[in-house]
């Protein structure tokens, strides 16, 4: 045993045990009891021989299969930025016997969800073999409001299946390169020595003091042996692929060559055997048994052995500068052998000697081959495909949608003042595309941005940062995307006011209540804007949560209504529909109160909002606060203060006050410029003057100089 080292004493004892167990890695050790749901006759669990922790399941002496955690061998970020857990059982026919769930850490699982349902569809994975393509919505159901979970749980069962039969055996390797081909349009004629010199013609010499020596110690040293000069020439071997043009054309002549090829089915190859010496290659057994027992060829662990059918006999070479041969033969590689001319192999020569009356030894000498690179091509190997980029695939229509969504959205932002001077087309396209957001991006695609993807980004920047934990859900990638970009240029008001599910809700709920004629109460400015700080107190709680558990503040992030109203659709226990369903009321006699002074998810948008490189919402210098308050008092979420500024930090961007801010009825500077316009116009019908251009009145004139934006 290795020496023990010194023990620590005491407290440092102590924490540099605590130590090593942080930092040393855990290995599985699965019970008997835990797989007896997938082999119920098993007797004992033995580890397998495998790179990861993988336990043979035995009954008896009979193999019924294996068993393995996934996260050793196929750890797959999921929604939470950590893999889930699950318990693998295959059979020695590759085909999955048992996946229980173990551990998880997904949000919607954790609260919302029943975990019963994430182990129901791991089980829907039993009878399925590992190539089997299972997927989600086809021959798998999925999890209403936990997509990106049971996508990532089915990827890992199956993957993880795939690596471990692929290892034992049980199927092919999906991760190996397919077999090289040959490049048959390459050809050079050469001479014997051009060929032995390149490589494509191996040399194996053996002395008889070579051979002499490998049977020393042995009962064939000295038995019936008629020692020889040891330099003298035992034999010598020369060998070669021949399904290269370069090499079989210039062995074999053109005629010789067509017809070996003729000869060969698809997926065989023929390797040219050539020697001379005292000992014969080819022996006289294969005239008995039918096999040649001094001959063999190996690759990658694979034994190819050699029937009189697999024989062609060589006769004179078509090459320049050969040697005299006493033997010249062709051996078949068969299909059968799974031959890569890619992959290096080796010929195999076996010497027989006598030991006894009925007894002999063996010694085996090995010659490697590798085909010239200019011979081949060489396929690349097939790369494993992210499961972003198969989701990514799978959601094409949704992503096309939303992207048509976002392109329609920047269209409005970025358009903003020639929509906000024609209100009949602005406010029905605001209220479609509200819609829009409940219902396709909400209910249908279930892409409600929460506090948690802050928390889960903020906690894998600590923890270490996976972009397949983000790429994974595509619309949520895509909406942030889009968030990001608009809390630089708007703030935070376009996706609070326009892209939030939850907010959509309880816009069109006022929007409706207010048809209605249900009364509408706010808050006094001074309280309301205290209340404001509530949603920063209620995002600094999680954060600091989030910093010890992030499955603690998850819990607590149920604060958000948005997995119960958008996720689950209501469907939900009452005490959360409860709290969803109360918020969605007060929302009809307070315009989307939880958003102006719950949502932690807004705050956490405000704060880098305020790194916003432009304000784009107009105000009236000298007017907007003092004295009018028209926009002031008809902002629904109360952003404006009576000074007439607009608090981009609560604004939703609903375009209410740019409306008004062009209206030449109800904005008391515009209503003063147009009359002004007017009072023009009409001194300019009824006397002469000088004419100036009324940009308000197209083909008028008036008489007196237009007073400026500042003048007015």
């Amino acid at each position: 045993m290795p020496a023990r080292p010194p023990r620590p004493a005491g407290l440092a004892g102590l924490l540099l045990g605590l130590l090593l167990l942080q930092i040393t890695p855990a290995l599985h050790a699965l019970e008997l009891e835990q797989v007896r749901e997938g082999f119920p006759a098993a007797e004992r669990l033995e580890p397998a021989e495998s790179q990861w922790p993988v336990s043979e399941v035995h009954a008896g002496d009979e193999l019924l299969g294996y068993a393995f955690e996934s996260v050793d061998i196929a750890p797959i970020p999921a929604y939470s930025g950590k893999p889930v857990n699950l318990l693998v059982g295959i059979d020695r026919e590759g085909k999955i016997v048992q996946a229980d769930l173990l551990g998880h850490e997904e949000p919607i699982m954790l609260v919302g969800i029943p975990e019963s349902k994430l182990e129901g569809f791991a089980d829907d994975h039993v009878t399925a073999h590992v190539n089997d393509r299972m997927k989600v919505g086809d021959n798998l159901d999925a999890i209403s409001g936990a997509t990106v979970t049971v996508i990532v749980v089915s990827d890992t069962i199956m993957r993880a299946a795939r690596q471990v039969a692929a290892e034992q055996g049980l199927i092919p390797d999906p991760s190996a390169a397919p077999a090289a081909t040959v490049r048959e349009e390459v050809f050079e004629p050469a001479d014997w020595t051009t060929l032995t010199g390149d490589g494509t013609i191996r040399r194996l010499h053996l002395t008889h003091g070579e051979v002499d020596e490998t049977f020393v110690g042995t009962p064939a040293e000295d038995y019936l042996h008629t020692p020889q000069p040891a330099e003298r020439t035992f034999i010598e071997l020369f060998y070669s692929y021949l399904n290269p043009p370069t090499a079989g054309r210039n062995l074999l002549g053109d005629t010789g060559y067509e017809q070996l090829m003729a000869e060969l089915d698809e997926g065989e190859h023929a390797i040219a055997v050539m020697g001379h010496g005292d000992y014969s290659f080819k022996g006289s057994g294969y005239v008995r048994g039918g096999i040649f027992d001094r001959i063999e060829l190996s690759q990658n662990g694979n034994t190819v052995s050699f029937h009189d059918r697999d024989h062609i006999r060589l006769g004179n070479l078509g090459i320049e500068g050969a040697p005299d041969f006493d033997e010249r033969d062709i051996f078949i590689i068969r299909d059968a052998a799974a031959f890569d001319p890619g992959q290096p192999w080796q010929l195999e020569l076996l010497v027989r000697r006598a030991s006894g009356p009925l007894d002999t030894e063996f010694s085996r000498f090995s010659a490697d081959y590798s085909v010239p690179e200019a011979y081949i091509d060489r396929p690349e190997p097939p790369k494993e495909v992210p499961i972003w980029v198969e989701v990514w695939k799978d959601k094409a229509f949704q992503i096309a949608v939303l992207a048509a969504g976002l392109i329609v959205l920047t269209g409005i932002m970025l358009f903003q003042d020639v929509l906000a001077r024609h209100p009949r087309i602005l406010r029905p396209l605001r209220l479609g595309f509200l819609l829009y957001t409940l219902v396709f991006i909400g209910w249908y695609s279930l892409a409600q941005l929460s506090v948690v993807n802050i928390l889960t980004f903020t906690n894998s920047l600590i923890s270490g940062f996976s972009w397949s934990s983000f790429l994974i859900d595509p619309m949520m990638f895509i909406l942030w995307s889009f968030v990001a970009v608009s809390l630089l240029l708007w703030g935070r008001g376009v996706f609070c006011g326009w892209l939030c599910p939850f907010g959509a809700l309880q816009d069109l709920v006022n929007k409706a209540a207010r048809k209605l004629g249900v009364k509408q109460y706010e808050p006094p400015f001074g309280l309301h804007e205290r209340l404001w700080a509530l949603k920063y107190i209620i995002l600094l709680a999680l954060f600091a949560l989030s910093l010890h558990s992030l499955g603690t503040a998850e819990r607590y992030a149920e604060v958000e209504p948005f997995k119960t109203a958008i996720t689950l659709r209501f469907q939900r226990d009452w005490g959360f529909l409860l709290y969803a369903l109360v918020l969605v009321a007060i929302s009809a006699v307070n315009h989307k109160f939880y958003c102006r002074y719950v949502c932690p998810l807004g705050a956490g948008l405000a704060i880098p909002a305020r790194l916003r490189l432009f304000d784009w919402l107009k105000r009236h210098r000298g007017s907007c606060g003092t004295p009018c308050q028209i926009c002031a008092n008809e902002c629904e979420v109360a952003a404006i203060h009576p000074d007439g500024r607009i608090n981009a930090n609560e604004c939703h961007y609903c375009l209410d006050c740019q409306i008004t801010y062009h209206d030449d009825q109800r904005c008391p500077p515009v209503i003063k410029r147009r009359k002004r316009y007017e009072k023009a116009a009409r001194l300019a019908a009824g006397q002469g003057g000088v004419e100036t251009h009324d940009p308000g009145s197209a083909g008028q004139r008036k008489l007196q100089r237009i007073p400026t934006h500042q003048e007015e």
